[in-house]
């Protein structure tokens, strides 16, 4: 059984009632009748997993008393609030965590927590004189403050306090080492500030991994030479070894069954002893024949499935049309704003077509980079450094000075015609 749905479960005694999983039972305790629920049918257990004495089950619940649970949950928030106004008011330094109501409403329970003693006899007159019942203070641990109120750890997963953990065991930094984890006690911390409790779950199963696994730091003959453990990996079965064989250091990750450890940093300093005077072979270090690894291939990609880009399509317009190339696409373009633009450019076309377009003068080139008269080539930036020509004896005056005056070239290209056709860029002589 377990009271609220949460902490740890209790065996009782079910008086030949036939109980299931999720039943709502009436149960005496050490603090009276209680309202519990079922969280496993009858069944036989061990004598000692059982505490003692044994108390039995009363009877099942009724509508009735699921109705006086209820309307008991509704007093205890009430009671709740009126407690917190009290302590505010008496000033005294304690953090009330939760109100408990036993089933028969005899006893009120008030659980806070505090980092030292508290005098709260005053306190206890004054809710006395309100709720006209027996009033208990308890004072509890940050531990069980977390297992009352519940939550998620850094896993996303529940407490375990809250959720099958019956008891607290100690944990130690110890343990958190011995699993590879990081000693910053903030990064190993649950939300009620100590350690976390799944350290102790893990470390049997750590201890074990222990026994097999290597040691930091460990002298150790692999596949590819020899080297020291630079780090471990439990979990993987694979540690990463920094190599001696060359003249730099590498490291490389090997399998525990790949290791065979020779010793500890005394083995490494003879072996680089031995390596500096050349008499590995002497020193007991015989030379690893270095076998390359097989490295497993990787799957053929799978062709790239189109058909879903045609889903809800009509049936005409999945036909595949050709590709366009990019240069063809932007000449569509270009004809198409030209046509919004005016007719000009369509007769300027075929004006071309018909064999009307102007020749070319073959002192160009097809870059735009001209030649002067005086047979020199200009240089690259051609658009950039030749003058522009205003008559017939500007190749001269840029023979005679070429950098005079800049071409207004790169300007011009995107300068636009009356008509509205775009203006070919003038191109340097």
């Amino acid at each position: 059984m377990k009271f609220k749905n949460k902490g740890k479960a209790y065996y009782f005694d079910p008086k030949g009632l036939q109980i299931c999983a999720g039943d709502a039972i009436i149960v005496e305790t050490a603090k009276g009748m209680e309202y519990a629920s079922c969280t496993r049918g009858n069944h036989q257990v061990e004598d000692n997993e059982v505490v003692q004495p044994l108390r039995p089950v009363v009877r099942l619940a009724t509508e009735m008393d699921s109705k006086r649970n209820e309307e008991n949950r509704k007093q205890e928030k009430q009671a709740f609030q009126i407690c917190q106004q009290k302590i505010l008011q008496r000033e005294l330094d304690m953090k009330l965590v939760d109100v408990e109501y036993n089933f028969e409403r005899s006893k009120l329970l008030f659980f806070f927590t505090s980092e030292g003693r508290v005098d709260f006899r005053e306190l206890v007159k004054d809710l006395a004189a309100v709720f006209k019942t027996r009033i208990e203070l308890r004072q509890i641990g940050v531990r069980d403050e977390a297992r009352m109120l519940g939550g998620f750890g850094i896993c996303g997963r529940p407490f375990c306090c809250s959720q099958f953990l019956e008891e607290f065991h100690p944990v130690s930094i110890k343990m958190a080492k011995t699993q590879g984890l990081s000693l910053n006690p903030a990064k190993i911390s649950g939300a009620c500030g100590r350690l976390m409790c799944c350290l102790k779950h893990e470390q049997e199963a750590y201890e074990d991994i222990v026994k097999t696994a290597p040691k930091n730091d460990a002298f150790v003959r692999t596949p590819e030479g020899y080297g020291s453990i630079d780090g471990l990996n439990l979990l993987r079965g694979t540690a990463r070894v920094r190599l001696e064989t060359g003249s730099e250091l590498t490291y490389k990750q090997f399998t525990f069954d790949e290791l065979e450890v020779l010793g500890g940093k005394g083995k490494l300093a003879e072996y680089l002893a031995a390596k500096a005077e050349g008499r590995l072979a002497e020193a007991g270090f015989p030379p690893v024949e270095v076998k390359p690894r097989k490295l497993e291939q990787a799957p053929p990609a799978e062709e790239f499935d189109r058909s879903w880009l045609t889903l809800g399509q009509p049936e005409e317009q999945k036909e595949e049309r050709p590709q366009k190339s990019s240069r063809n696409r932007k000449n569509h373009r270009r004809g198409k704003s030209g046509e919004n633009r005016g007719g000009e450019n369509a007769q300027s076309k075929a004006e071309n077509r018909d064999g009307q377009q102007k020749p070319r003068d073959p002192n160009k080139n097809r870059s735009g980079r001209g030649k002067t008269q005086g047979g020199g080539q200009a240089n690259a930036g051609g658009r950039d450094n030749a003058p522009r020509s205003s008559g017939p004896e500007s190749g001269n005056v840029a023979a005679q000075d070429p950098v005079k005056k800049k071409s207004s070239g790169h300007r011009n290209r995107h300068r636009r015609k009356p008509g509205g056709g775009q203006a070919k860029p003038e191109k340097a002589e």
